[in-house]
């Protein structure tokens, strides 16, 4: 297949395409800047300038393809429901370049939108009223399963992880780092999903190639680490004290990211196991914690 990405040089998308063209397909990769542009030619992919902010450039990109995985995300918090807007908007641009043609379009969600305290499923909807705002793109995607686009979900965990993570291990890093102390909330119990981006990776190219429409796939490989042991291993990485903290005190601490901190998402993938023969191999999230560079 000749597959159109987006987010093709990011954290993700960048594995996607590696795994993408070790499967034997062909990569078309969105690229914004000549930087972007040069990554993708150097590991054998074809270019197509663009943004997700610019529509014109998705549906022109998404119509030379035989399919799409929608990686790309604006990543800046003080932005973020501005952010979820633009990424509803251009599933709909992807969607609509798709339509009545049964080419399928993979997008990127989010297992914390399903953030219940119990083991979620790949059955789990979010609250459509809730408070999160990205529940936008969830949204999106079902409009487009009702017109009839060929349209999967993949959620991801909320640590995506491995060498060159950018995401939030290494902000929790550098927030211990500056206090001067590791910190977890409360008894520390509350449970991370994760994957390595590898394993997140093929799981995408197996949901393209399956072809499913309107399915759910959950990409965690571990159903939940604690987060205190994510917290005991930065500290004992960095050499500080961990410690428990709660109400204005955690906030402190984390500030704007103390709703992440604070998430009890245990997330099963069992059902995207036995439907797609998916199978993680590379690290956990403790392992890479302690061998992948994070604190190089």
């Amino acid at each position: 297949m000749r597959v159109f990405v987006t987010g093709a040089t990011g954290f993700v998308g960048s594995a996607v395409v590696q795994e993408l063209l070790r499967a034997g397909h062909q990569v078309l990769g969105l690229a914004r800047s000549d930087a972007s542009a040069q990554a993708l030619t150097d590991v054998g992919a074809d270019v197509h300038r663009g943004s997700i902010e610019d529509l014109h450039s998705l549906t022109s990109g998404a119509a030379q393809a035989d399919g799409v995985i929608h990686t790309a995300f604006i990543h800046d918090f003080s932005t973020f429901l501005e952010n979820c807007e633009k990424d509803r908007l251009a599933i709909g641009a992807l969607g609509a370049a798709l339509k009545g043609t049964k080419k399928p379009l993979i997008v990127t969600s989010g297992t914390a939108l399903v953030n219940t305290g119990r083991l979620a499923t790949e059955n789990d909807l979010p609250d459509p009223q809730g408070q999160n705002p990205r529940v936008a793109s969830d949204l999106a995607v079902a409009k487009l399963a009702e017109e009839g686009v060929r349209v999967s979900l993949v959620r991801l965990p909320p640590s995506v992880h491995g060498a060159g993570d950018h995401g939030f291990v290494p902000l929790i890093i550098a927030t211990a780092r500056e206090k001067g102390e590791s910190a977890y909330p409360g008894d520390g119990k509350n449970l991370w999903p994760g994957v390595n981006r590898f394993d997140a990776a093929r799981l995408f190219v197996l949901a393209l190639e399956k072809g499913a429409q309107n399915a759910i796939y959950h990409a965690n490989s571990e159903e939940g680490v604690p987060f205190r042991d994510i917290a005991t291993l930065i500290g004992k990485h960095l050499n500080l004290p961990v410690v428990s903290k709660d109400g204005q005190d955690l906030a402190a601490h984390f500030g704007w990211f103390t709703h992440f901190a604070s998430l009890n998402n245990p997330t099963s993938s069992q059902f995207t196991r036995d439907i797609l023969g998916w199978k993680p191999v590379h690290p956990d999230l403790l392992t890479d914690l302690d061998t992948a560079g994070y604190f190089e």
